[in-house]
């Protein structure tokens, strides 16, 4: 008979626990380096939210600056070889906007860590760290019923939620306020049969349904001209729409507007407009409410926008993402926080590992509105922000690095956790190869190895790159 309790024991080098995009980024970048690297993740596949219809914001700043280079640049080239993607695009509202066909992007990145050789190990849940000393050790998984434990010379939690930190009794914060309110998930899908002209018509009509609540300051040139003009946009409005229907009892969803993603498939668009509210994206029970409420907003969403928006008469559904898209969780406290005032003021300081640059973009856990605020320029992401402060030989990437609440509505959008990544793998493979801790790392050798692959630092690179691109 089968031993069921028999723990396989593995050894690497580098262990990325979470396959989105913090998880790709150091992963490629740390076996780009030499270093022997594992990546670890509960789906059958990588990319995390990536991977549901989301597009890829502010690789541009608000003067229209290629802030973000690097992996995630490389990653949308490959994208656009195949048609998944328009490159990008200046946006009075986000910066910039990226579409990408979510089902490319899922193959896309099995081509990316075949390439650089990293070992996925998909499937698996974490189900327990060991520490010493205040010093991790090793991570135990579970899937398919058996338990391996994996051993690394250094670890990095890109799991979102900052799973492996909590569960190594790292410090952390959660929430944006004293009370803990998180920003809510939303559950993405994507629906066929969108008639863009015929919606962008009805919004040359209507142009009130592009005006946004006082909390949302955008640019001027948010406009259906500029919508009308690419393929490659985000739509974010019918305020005027949704407030009326809501007050007839017709709309499913506890927010102000509708977003959707314009994809590279004619005809279809996915929809980032469900909230759940007053939900803890760390609570098991709470994940299991969300995933269920949400899914039974779809259909009523659905059949509200085919018969009250022009445009959308015969959408049908097309695809669900497989799991929700949270917001919010957990933020590590690391070495360095990166607070608002630094991200407010441009601050890039010289131990600089990536540049963000996204609008302050707070959902609200409570109610439906979205608190939107502009940075004129790039601010600095640095080593210290993916250092817990009080475990060693752990390492952060994506959005549970150390930022305050407020830098948080900014840094956790995909290319910048990405970037942070690319930083935080080279980090660790440096790590392994010099024999030190993480933190004893030289980062200005990160930053001139960042550079090599095309990273974006400081202004000073974004016009190198302006210039190399003109």
């Amino acid at each position: 008979m089968e031993n069921y309790s028999k723990r396989e024991v593995v050894h690497t080098e580098v262990l990325v626990l979470g396959g989105g995009s913090g998880g790709i980024g150091a992963a490629l970048a740390a076996a780009r380096e030499g270093a022997k690297t594992m990546i670890v993740d509960r789906q059958g596949f990588l990319g995390g939210n990536m991977t549901i219809g989301l597009p890829l914001l502010a690789f541009l700043d608000a003067q229209g600056r290629q802030v973000t280079g690097g992996l995630p640049q490389e990653i949308v080239d490959r994208l656009t070889e195949l048609g998944g993607s328009f490159g990008h695009r200046e946006c009075p509202l986000h910066n910039s906007t990226t579409v990408i066909d979510p089902q490319l992007m899922k193959i896309v990145i099995f081509e990316k860590i075949k390439e650089y050789g990293v070992q996925p190990l998909l499937h698996c849940e974490i189900i327990g760290v060991n520490v010493e000393n205040g010093e991790l050790k090793s991570v135990l998984l579970k899937g398919k019923g058996k338990e391996i434990e994996v051993f690394a010379d250094v670890f990095i939690d890109a799991t979102g939620d900052g799973d492996v930190a909590y569960m190594a009794g790292a410090e952390f914060e959660k929430g944006q306020y004293a009370n803990g309110e998180t920003q809510p998930p939303t559950l993405m899908f994507t629906v066929g049969g969108f008639n863009l002209e015929k919606f962008m018509d009805h919004l040359e009509e209507h142009p009130e349904e592009l005006r946004h609540g006082h909390s949302m300051k955008i640019r001027p040139g948010y406009t259906a001209e500029f919508l009308r003009a690419s393929e490659n946009h985000v739509f974010v409005g019918l305020k005027n729409t949704i407030s009326k229907l809501r007050e007839q009892g017709k709309c499913p969803i506890s927010r102000d507007t509708i977003i959707y993603i314009n994809l590279p498939r004619e005809g279809h668009i996915a929809l980032n407009c469900i909230r759940i509210l007053n939900f803890d994206g760390t609570n098991i029970e709470e994940l299991s409410r969300g995933e269920v409420e949400s899914h039974l907003q779809v259909l009523p969403l659905i059949n509200m926008l085919k018969e009250h928006i022009p445009g959308f008469e015969e959408i049908y559904l097309s695809s669900i993402a497989p799991f929700l898209g949270i917001r919010e969780t957990r933020r590590i406290v690391g070495k360095q926080m990166i607070r608002e005032e630094a991200a407010v003021n441009g601050t890039i300081p010289d131990d600089t590992i990536a540049l963000g640059s996204y609008i302050i973009d707070i959902h609200s856990g409570t109610n439906d509105s979205t608190v939107i605020r502009s940075l004129a320029g790039p601010y600095g992401i640095t080593y210290g922000a993916v250092i817990p402060k009080d475990i060693k030989r752990l390492m952060l990437s994506g959005r549970c690095i150390s930022v305050d609440p407020v830098v948080f509505g900014s840094s956790r959008v995909m290319p910048t956790c990405m970037a942070v990544g690319e930083g935080a793998g080279i980090g660790a493979a440096l790590a392994v190869q010099q024999k030190i801790a993480p933190e004893d790392v030289d980062v200005q050798e990160i930053r001139s190895r960042l550079r090599k692959h095309g990273a974006i630092l400081s202004l000073e690179d974004a016009a190198a790159t302006a210039g190399a691109q003109a």
